[in-house]
């Protein structure tokens, strides 16, 4: 959900269930700790293992001597923040001589997609947007071919009093759905035109904007189960400025959201339009994507193409600044001790494990990165046969959809569901659904002390009242994955320490060394690529301007 729900990105969102601005249903954070992985002795519940039958990279050896050399960047962490600015940097001059090096004995971070008896699903992210840098970097990686794309014309649902509700496709949609009262729609129209209260003199959650602009029925109804999908964030302590910071910028640059829409297409006209790349496919409407054999594609290709640029089974004890204003990195692998020299280093680990390691050059840097918080999270992959779903939520007999979410007062604990089977071809065998759950989050740490087949009920249990039949039989269970730390929260306060962090490490004298991942750039699978080509774009203008000058 994220982790999900995806990069609005005010959308996370690259969206799975929201239009247009509010995007996807899936996108977690690119990195975070193992997550808990078990076996079920219930035989109706099968999970699987990690290196089991998920597919992932092949090990690669590291190289052998105890001092690999001075190379241009090393990028720490192999999630697809780190390797997608790995490619990038591989393919620009500056910063050619790249390495990328990852704890774990695989890429990928938390994108791990698993097929097993004719299913494969996701237990990560689900999807991304398909925006022009996500899909460049899809070109680039030689994934155009294995794109797949949800049908954009295919319903997203809120549950509200007990019915799964559609979310409007496209503005003449509003007038006719019925998730909100007239009078909700005619005070969301009004306050989006200005006739609202003035903003506040202080840093606003997403709910008080939202209310502010919008008013309740767009929070509670659309908005809450939106945080709750991408971010699986509590919205009343979630920043507006920091998680959807486009749709924030909107009131400053224009005092209300349409008057910034406005100027902001003002704004783009007087801009001369760069061409599109004509490598790019044209995805029609508001969609998501996928690749045909799991979102796990994109790592291993970019690994494949960076070859033994990529060091698994690497992990990071100590890291220093030379006299020539280069960095020191001492590993321990598998082959030993080894010791990298680099001009540059970026950080695309957890923001607790950056912490860490960059506590010794600056306890002030340190602190910032280790007040970030990352709720639990975990995904449920379940199948029922397609009997099993209630003919109410048929669209002309057919199971149709991205998927459904559900705001936290309606009586349901998982977040939201995802249709996967309907969503992308060959996910599960004839006959069968595979829907994909995301259930705790900050509103729900609890589930860290429940089991595999407790989450399995709950989510099954939750269901039964939307979705399912009654009576249906119990689902056959494909996997459990409990993220410990899941989904960076981007909290009121967030932005600012993260300026503390990176300021803080230049005072030091630290230039040279970057900050990446999902809490930096966005949660969404998307926003972590747009933001390899941001810290990308800085790690070759410092080469270029102040290494090769």
């Amino acid at each position: 959900m994220a982790p999900f729900l995806n990069d609005i990105v005010f959308p996370p969102t690259q969206t799975l269930l929201l239009p247009s601005s509010l995007h996807s249903f899936t996108s977690f954070s690119t990195r975070s700790l193992f997550p808990r992985i078990h076996s079920y002795t219930n035989p109706n519940v099968r999970c699987s293992v990690a290196g089991e039958s998920a597919t992932s990279s092949p090990k690669l050896t590291a190289v052998p001597n105890s001092d690999a050399g001075h190379v241009d960047c090393v990028v720490v962490g192999g999630g697809v923040s780190g390797l997608c600015i790995a490619q990038v940097l591989s393919n620009n001059a500056a910063a050619a001589n790249v390495v990328v090096t990852e704890a774990r004995d695989r890429v990928g971070g938390n994108i791990i997609t698993v097929e097993r008896d004719g299913y494969l699903w996701e237990e990560g992210p689900n999807s991304f947007q398909p925006s022009d840098p996500m899909l460049t970097m899809v070109v680039d990686s030689g994934l155009k071919d294995d794109l797949v794309l949800g049908d954009p014309n295919a319903p997203r649902f809120v549950l509200w009093n007990g019915k799964l509700r559609p979310i409007p496709a496209n503005p003449t949609d509003l007038p006719f759905f019925d998730l909100m009262s007239i009078g909700g729609k005619l005070r969301a129209g009004f306050g989006a035109l200005g006739i609202r209260p003035p903003p506040p003199g202080h840093e606003e959650s997403i709910e008080e904007f939202v209310r502010r602009n919008l008013g309740d029925e767009v929070f509670e109804r659309l908005i809450e189960p939106f945080c709750s999908g991408v971010y699986a964030g509590d919205p009343s302590k979630l920043s507006m400025k920091a998680a959807f910071g486009k749709v924030w910028k909107l009131e400053q640059t224009g005092g209300s959201i349409i008057g910034g829409t406005f100027k902001a297409l003002q704004e783009k006209n007087r801009t001369s339009k760069q061409p599109r790349d004509p490598r790019l496919p044209k995805p029609k409407g508001q969609t998501v994507g996928s690749f045909r054999k799991g979102l796990t594609m994109l790592p291993e290709a970019i690994s494949a193409r960076l070859g033994n640029k990529v060091k698994l089974s690497w992990k990071l004890s100590s890291i220093s600044k030379l006299d020539d204003g280069g960095y020191s990195l001492t590993y321990e692998t598998p082959e030993g001790v080894v010791s990298l020299k680099s001009k540059t280093v970026v950080m695309t680990v957890p923001s607790s494990v950056a912490s860490t390691l960059l506590r010794p050059l600056s306890a002030a840097a340190a602190d910032a990165l280790s007040k970030f918080y990352y709720p639990p999270v975990a995904a449920v992959s379940i199948s029922y046969p397609k009997e099993a779903i209630r003919s109410e939520c048929l669209i002309d007999g057919e199971f149709k959809g991205f998927g459904q979410l559900h705001p936290r007062t309606q009586g349901v604990e998982t977040l939201g569901t995802i249709y996967s089977s309907s969503l992308f071809p060959n996910r599960a065998p004839p006959g069968r659904v595979l829907l994909l759950n995301y259930i705790g989050g900050a509103t729900n740490p609890g589930i860290l002390s429940k089991t595999d087949s407790e989450l399995v009920e709950a989510v099954d249990r939750d269901l039964r009242k939307i979705l399912i039949n009654p009576n249906a039989k119990d689902p056959l269970a494909l996997g459990v994955r409990l993220w410990p730390q899941a989904i960076p929260q981007f909290l009121i306060g967030h932005l600012d320490l993260l300026d503390v962090a990176k300021g803080s490490l230049k005072k030091s004298g630290f230039e040279g060394l970057f900050l990446g991942g999902n809490y930096v750039s966005g949660v969404a699978l998307g926003r972590c690529v747009e933001g390899a080509y941001e810290v990308a774009a800085e790690v070759n203008d410092f080469l270029s301007k102040r290494v090769y000058k």
